[in-house]
């Protein structure tokens, strides 16, 4: 068959580590064409991995022939582009965090739903071999999640403010928050805190960073999460743990962790993978609209994991346990 012609909206730094994962995959796609707002900047970047340079995305759509649009926009820069490119039957492949509210997030999945097309959520925390490999083996139910993001950086200037990036819990957590509810399941409460406590002077910075939540279940499972961007500079730490009934996940990584059983006989097993989680997630979305199958991440789980974040910061903000 032939490679999938593909095209980017945003040619920012996530933008290109999708295209280079998508160099490792030259026989199922190749790049015909980047959008970006600045010109030298997206022209740039064409220089670098090819495809046509386009400043207006309705032209790109109109023009192009797209099979599948990788959108790595940042959240607040969603304004219809999804919709637009469902509609026309181009799959999709969207960046997390897929909005900054709900009604965005769900008329999007509405669209991809409607159009009948492959449209996948890139949490790709989820093609890691030392998460798959918990999926696969005999852990029995889950009853406990802990998990955390913990960083030191100013970002870009956007990622500062809540009004563009939805703040740290929305934009960098929600990988967490995300492979909570994968394990768990849709919380029915979640409460939670959160502050700017180090970063008062820095100018536009209104976010959160530090930050905790708990996610509640009626029948006594939870989640326990946290955050923040006042950690030790130049480490990006993410790590979670998963206690079920036959069995203990520690993991330091989505390609590293212990699974240990619960047994009394004992046991651990040792995962240590240096996959491309990129390169396997978009491997599976190539694979879906080949295959006419749904994507491993689907949008709609994208919307899913927004609506848990969301209603973690409107917990903080009014001091109170929310309704999921």
């Amino acid at each position: 068959m032939s490679p999938l012609r593909v095209g980017l909206l945003g040619p920012g730094g996530i933008g290109a580590r999708h295209i280079k994962a998508l160099a490792q995959l030259p026989e199922e796609g190749e790049l015909v064409a980047c959008c970006g707002r600045d010109a030298e900047r997206t022209q740039a970047f064409t220089t670098e991995h090819g495809g046509a340079v386009y400043t207006d995305f309705d032209a790109m759509l109109t023009r192009e022939a797209l099979d599948l649009l990788i959108v790595a926009l940042p959240p607040f820069a969603h304004t219809g582009q999804v919709e637009a490119a469902a509609r026309k039957g181009v799959h999709l492949l969207v960046e997390k965090p897929i909005a900054l509210d709900m009604v965005r997030a769900d008329t999007m999945v509405e669209a991809a739903d409607a159009a009948g097309i492959v449209a996948a959520c890139a949490f790709m925390y989820r093609f890691g071999e030392a998460v798959e490999r918990w999926e696969t083996a005999d852990t029995g139910r889950p009853g406990m999640f802990t998990g955390f993001f913990h960083c030191n950086s100013l970002h870009s200037p956007w990622w500062r403010e809540r009004a563009l990036s939805g703040g740290q819990t929305v934009e960098q957590l929600i990988h967490i928050v995300d492979l909570a509810r994968h394990t768990l399941g849709m919380p029915e409460t979640v409460y939670a805190k959160a502050a700017n406590l180090f970063h008062r002077d820095v100018p536009r910075y209104d976010t959160e960073d530090v930050s905790a939540m708990i996610l509640g279940y009626e029948d006594g499972r939870i989640g326990l999460l946290n955050a923040s961007n006042a950690a030790a500079p130049g480490r990006w730490e993410k790590g979670w743990k998963i206690i079920s009934e036959r069995m203990t996940g520690s993991f330091t990584d989505f390609n590293a962790g212990e699974l240990t059983r619960s047994a009394s006989e004992g046991g651990s097993e040792t995962v240590m993978s240096e996959r491309d989680v990129f390169v396997a997630q978009l491997a599976d979305v190539v694979g879906a609209i080949r295959d006419g199958r749904k994507a491993k991440v689907p949008l709609s789980e994208g919307a899913d994991s927004l609506r848990i974040a969301l209603a973690a910061r409107r917990s903080a903000e009014e001091g109170r346990e929310v309704v999921v």
